[in-house]
């Protein structure tokens, strides 16, 4: 019997992994609320330049995770992480009884908060390496990468994880099941904290432009997101930084899903991946200056945006 899934945040990133594991058999329904009349009427069209272009139409388009009908084996949260959204309650509606939830989201620190809602359900971070982007109503463009890291919290790997992690690689996708995962989240922090951030205050300038430009200052806040992690109890590979440096230099231009958010005036996810960090930095008592300036400018950066609202 195939899984039955259900993405709540069906943007460049839940689509793209919906599409996947459509793909590889599994009953997919998506909650999606600004491209819902399009989705409803067209499903997506996955333009990858990986995996190649196809369509996909999932079993339910839902306006609400309330009007999913069935019950669903995995709950994929794949929504940003802003301040004033109530993650738990975008699923409650929907979990039930063995549903597993799974989110897959920017941010360090940012698990108590389903750990605390669901006691009785399992709760599966993850995370996704990927370069992608919503270019048009129901049209993901997957730039590069895509690798997915998945991990039970506090810290193991259940069935129900390893069965998924069948599902994407047999969608053609890389995903590795991790003990580590916390410890893997601020590794994916080493890149967003640098480049997501001086994307927007550099008025919109690309990931290779910054790097070619600034990579002493980029090295800066990687290293101060490293020395953050190590004083919480996350070790990371010696050679993070040398490694993220060079996969940037050899990805496509690409625009950070944060200067996308601040080119629409959206809010921004300023908090969970910097200010989390900087929070525990001086909770740990780590020096991170061009950390705590680069934050400040993100928070004029948004008042900005608020005065122009």
């Amino acid at each position: 019997m195939s899984s039955k899934i259900l993405i709540i945040g069906a943007g460049a990133i839940g689509a793209f992994y919906g599409a996947l594991l459509a793909k590889a058999g599994a009953d997919v329904s998506v909650v999606c609320r600004s491209d819902y009349e399009y989705v409803k009427r067209y499903g997506f069209t996955i333009n990858s330049n990986d995996l190649g272009s196809w369509t996909f139409t999932p079993s339910q388009v839902l306006k609400n995770a309330l009007d999913f009908k069935g019950t669903a084996d995995y709950v994929l949260l794949c929504t940003k992480v802003l301040p004033g959204v109530d993650r738990a309650e975008l699923i409650r509606p929907v979990v039930r009884t063995g549903t597993a939830i799974v989110f897959i989201q920017n941010g360090v620190e940012i698990e108590q908060e389903m750990l605390t809602a669901f006691p009785d359900n399992e709760v599966i971070s993850g995370l996704a390496f990927i370069c992608s982007n919503r270019i048009n109503p129901g049209e993901i463009l997957h730039l590069a990468y895509g690798h997915l890291a998945l991990g039970n919290l506090p810290g193991f790997i259940s069935n129900k994880t390893a069965r998924l992690r069948e599902l994407f690689i047999r969608s053609g996708i890389e995903c590795e099941a991790t003990e580590n995962i916390i410890t893997r989240r601020w590794q994916k922090c080493i890149w967003n904290a640098a480049f997501n951030p001086l994307s927007v205050l550099s008025g919109g300038l690309p990931t290779l432009d910054i790097l070619r430009s600034q990579e002493t200052f980029v090295r800066h806040i990687m290293q101060e997101i490293f020395d953050i992690a190590e004083a919480c109890g996350h070790r990371l590979p010696d050679d993070i930084i040398d490694i993220n440096v060079k996969n940037t230099y050899a990805m496509p231009p690409y625009k950070t899903s944060m200067l996308l958010d601040y080119e629409n005036n959206h809010l921004m996810e300023t908090e969970v991946i910097l200010g989390n960090a900087l929070r525990a930095g001086r909770r740990e008592g780590i020096a991170c200056p061009h950390l705590e300036s680069v934050y400040a400018l993100m928070k004029l950066r948004e008042l900005q945006l608020n005065h122009l609202a």
